[in-house]
């Protein structure tokens, strides 16, 4: 909307009007209730119908500025067509950035426009040249300083000149330096402010493109069936940089519930030995600001965050508000939890499965202030503690209301920390986590296996308004997730999944070991849970095992950090190809000096082949000419010429290309 009422003085009579209209701005979430996103760098660009009744000229500048300060920065509108008009502005600094619009009529410009045309009819312009001079004359008086003497000395000479030399006076109105003059002191007290400040919350780069490894700290030990510590991760950490991975995601750490622990493989009868999920927090040692005691100290904990570091690694935590039965909370703030009929707390159910060993959070009790405010410095003393990235479990479980005032929060005082949202759930709520805070999202990636779901998918996700508040983080696999693909697809299914996920997305991350290392047991036919889930139990993995994909996960994730292409996802284009067995697609640079070009075989059983359509002269590539295409998977070169060119990839050996083309053509 446009401000657009009527100016009136004390007796109810319009003073003016603001003849400017301003609408359809684009990006605007919801009528500006909620933020668009960007990392550091990025532009804002913006789009907006402004237009005026009759034919005045109409000028229009974005306007910008951080919430912390006070005076706007203008950039002038360019117009498109058909009263569009476009500007952008650089998101140089985290937090939160407002923008907005104004828009104007120019008098003198309308003026010159119409004394122009009069000058070459022939016509009598002595009066009209006289107009001209009262225009610059108010303009003289707007400005100050230096500024206001030259417009006043321009009038003065022009209203000399017309009496005396009638083509001098018209250039004196003409030139340059009086144009640029105008502009700069216009008449704007009847401007049009667009009747919204919309916000841009603004992130670290890592929200828009990161590698993430999830590894279960107690599994790390030396040798089967030993718990793992703090100290045994801090030995994976050249393992996990090795691979090219910028963040270590670690599942929860605090104390596990001894009370209705479940055993091996999700089992309601636990064994003294079954060391329970990470997932049912709390036991006597505490609770969610509390460490398991076997994986160490506090003093361990921040010793591993700080040799992450060292190798280049960021760790993520997890945030799962929830509690096992001998969690704190329960003896503490039973007002926090639902009480059943019978006097019992309510614990977790998705019927028909139930867990026994986790009590849910009762957001809507009468104390929800004082469990809001808990929970919220639950996040600040992990902040505190060095983290500044969170997974959060089931955030659609919990309201709304809480989640925008905890993030809002927490960025108030961190900007950069950023949080991912595990809400695996319906594309509305999904949806709204996003444009209430969540930096990142888990998305339906993985169960989206041909060419018609991926394409129409990811279409969606990066090319409509989607993409200016959700950002796709792309996992083939997570300790709940071992879809059929990965189940029956062998070691190439795993190998299309992750170039699928690393180059489709700009984020993604993988669940390991069991990633490298082509896990791929099921519980139980029809199930996505894995046999022996290390959810339940301790797992020790040969992380040395020769047939580990640990080399090609290296292999890609060097290529997304040399390819400034793959860090975005607003370029994806998808291309046609003769088979549907195949998926090809693109990401440019948007100076095109880094183009990739990825062939993915979606048939981990079978060879597959086809014809591929590249738009080349998009790619500023001669169709005449022959020109280069490096796979940068196997370091093999291929000319290639004009649109159609042929592929063949087996999944026995790579199923995939991911291919750059030189900007200069080869000769």
């Amino acid at each position: 909307m446009e401000v657009n009422e009527l100016d009136k003085d004390k007796g109810d009579k319009p003073t003016f009007t603001r003849r400017v209209i301003i609408e359809n701005v684009r990006p605007e979430i919801q009528d500006g209730r909620f933020p668009i996103k960007r990392t550091i760098g990025e532009p804002v660009e913006v789009t907006a119908d402004v237009y005026a009744d009759g034919h005045d000229i109409v000028h229009a500048v974005l306007l910008h500025r951080p919430l912390s300060q006070q005076g706007w920065k203008e950039v002038p509108m360019e117009p498109l067509v058909n009263d569009r008009w476009q500007a952008k502005f650089i998101a140089s600094a985290e937090g939160i950035h407002l923008y907005t619009l104004q828009g104007w009529v120019d008098p003198f410009q309308s003026w010159s426009r119409d004394f122009s045309k009069k000058l070459e009819a022939g016509q009598d312009i002595s009066v009209d040249l006289l107009t001209g001079v009262h225009l610059v004359e108010a303009a003289a008086k707007r400005a100050s300083g230096e500024d206001a003497q030259r417009l006043a000395a321009c009038a003065g000479e022009a209203s000399r000149l017309r009496k005396q030399n009638l083509k001098a006076a018209v250039e004196s109105l003409s030139n340059v330096e009086l144009t640029t003059l105008m502009m700069l002191h216009a008449d704007r007290s009847q401007a049009t402010i667009y009747g919204k400040e919309l916000k841009v919350v603004v992130d670290r780069e890592r929200a828009r493109f990161s590698a993430w490894y999830e590894m279960f700290p107690r599994s790390c030990g030396a040798r089967g069936g030993q718990h793992g510590t703090f100290r045994d991760c801090e030995k994976r950490l050249e393992y996990i940089s090795g691979m090219g991975f910028d963040v270590l995601y670690l599942p929860p750490i605090h104390p596990i519930g001894r009370a209705h622990r479940k055993g091996k493989n999700n089992t309601e009868e636990a064994t003294p030995e079954d060391v329970g999920s990470p997932w049912a927090i709390g036991s006597k040692e505490g609770g969610h600001k509390a460490i398991h005691p076997e994986l160490g100290t506090l003093e361990d904990f921040r010793r591993l965050v700080a040799r992450a570091k060292e190798f280049g690694l960021e760790v993520a935590l997890d945030i799962a508000f929830q509690c096992a039965p001998d969690h704190p909370y329960v003896l503490q703030h039973k007002e926090w939890f639902r009480e059943r009929p019978d006097g019992s707390v309510q614990y977790a159910e998705n019927p028909p499965k139930k867990y026994q060993d986790i009590y849910p959070l009762n957001f809507e009790t009468e104390h929800r202030h004082e469990l809001w405010k808990e929970l919220s410095s639950v996040v600040l003393y992990w902040i505190e503690q060095g983290i500044r990235i969170f997974r959060v479990d089931n955030p659609h479980t919990k309201p709304f209301d809480f989640w925008e005032s905890l993030i809002a929060g927490v960025k108030a005082k961190y900007p950069d920390v950023l949080f991912l949202s595990e809400a695996f759930t319906r594309p509305k709520v999904m949806h709204r986590l996003s444009k209430l805070g969540f930096t990142q999202s888990y998305t339906y990636f993985s169960w989206r296996n041909t060419k018609r779901e991926l394409t129409e998918y990811f279409a969606d996700l990066t090319q409509t308004e989607i993409r200016e508040y959700f950002r796709p983080n792309l996992w083939p696999n997570t300790p709940d997730i071992l879809t059929d693909f990965l189940q029956f697809g062998g070691r190439p299914a795993f190998m299309i999944r992750l170039v699928l996920a690393a180059t489709l997305g700009a984020s993604y991350g993988i669940y390991g070991p069991a990633f490298e290392l082509s896990e791929n047991r099921a519980i139980r036919p029809g199930s996505e849970e894995y046999l022996d889930s290390e959810k339940y139990q301790l797992r020790h993995w040969d992380i040395d095992n020769p047939s580990s994909l640990r080399s090609l996960i290296a292999r890609v994730n060097q290529i997304r950090h040399e390819n400034p292409a793959l860090h975005g996802d607003w370029s994806l284009r998808f291309h046609p190809v003769d088979n549907d067995q195949l998926i090809v697609y693109s990401k440019t640079t948007a100076d095109r000096s880094n183009i990739i070009v990825v062939v993915v075989n979606l048939d981990p059983h079978h060879p597959q082949s086809g014809w591929v359509d590249l738009p080349v002269e998009a790619f500023q590539l001669d169709p005449q000419q022959p020109y280069q295409v490096h796979d940068l998977l196997t370091d093999a070169r291929y000319f290639w010429r004009g649109i159609h060119n042929y592929v063949e990839l087996n999944p026995q050996v790579m199923p995939a290309h991911i291919f750059c083309i030189p900007q200069v053509a080869a000769g």
